[in-house]
C-alpha cells in the first residue's frame, strides 16, 4: 500500500515518491515540477497559486497511486 499523499507535503518530495503523481500535476496544469518553488511549496500552496482545490488534487494523486485509508 503507498503512503498517501497530502496537501501539506512538498510538490517536489511526491514527484519523487510517487511519479505516477506527475500525470495529475499536469492534468490541473500545474508544469511547476522543475520551477524553484517545486523544492519549498506543500500542494496547497501550489494549488491555490494556479486556483485549483487542494484536496481535489489529493484525492485524484492518491487514486492514481493506489493510497486508501
Amino acid at each position: 500500500m503507498a503512503e498517501k499523499v497530502t496537501k501539506e507535503m512538498n510538490i517536489l518530495e511526491i514527484a519523487q515518491k510517487h511519479p505516477e503523481s506527475i500525470e495529475i500535476f499536469h492534468k490541473y496544469g500545474l508544469g511547476c515540477l522543475g520551477c524553484a518553488a517545486a523544492r519549498f511549496e506543500n500542494l496547497e500552496a501550489g494549488a491555490k497559486v494556479h486556483g485549483y482545490n487542494a484536496d481535489d488534487m489529493v484525492a485524484d494523486i492518491n487514486a492514481i497511486i493506489g493510497a486508501t485509508e
